[in-house]
């Protein structure tokens, strides 16, 4: 069975840091794309960061130059630093692995929130 299990979500001044991890198990996680979305109230859920197996990476416009996603293969782990919040950051945050066009695997969110 294949599980995503984020974790490192919290509550955060403007201007502070987090790092959220997500941990995969049940496949083989190197052979796969691995995103970071975020859904905030009322909004639709939106591609914040992806990382191929080979490392190559993409952010949104929104993130570019704060956020850094990174990934270790061997621990079956992906990361997304997220550095210089904002309040427009708050979200939850959901990891999600992409094994084909059509199937991926979702983990369960993890809530951020940049408030004073």
């Amino acid at each position: 069975q294949v599980q995503l299990v984020e974790s490192g979500g919290g509550l955060v001044q403007p201007g502070g840091s987090l790092r959220l991890s997500c941990a995969a198990s049940g496949i083989g996680y190197s052979i796969y794309a691995m995103d970071w979305f975020r859904q905030a109230p009322g909004k639709e859920r939106e591609l914040v960061a992806s990382i191929t197996s080979g490392g190559t990476t993409n952010y949104a416009n929104s993130v570019k130059g704060r956020f850094t996603i990174s990934r270790d293969n061997a621990k079956k782990t992906g990361y997304l630093q997220m550095n210089s919040l904002k309040p427009e950051d708050t979200a939850v945050y959901y990891c999600h692995l992409h094994v084909s066009p059509i199937i991926g695997y979702w983990g369960q969110g993890t809530q951020v929130t940049v408030s004073s």
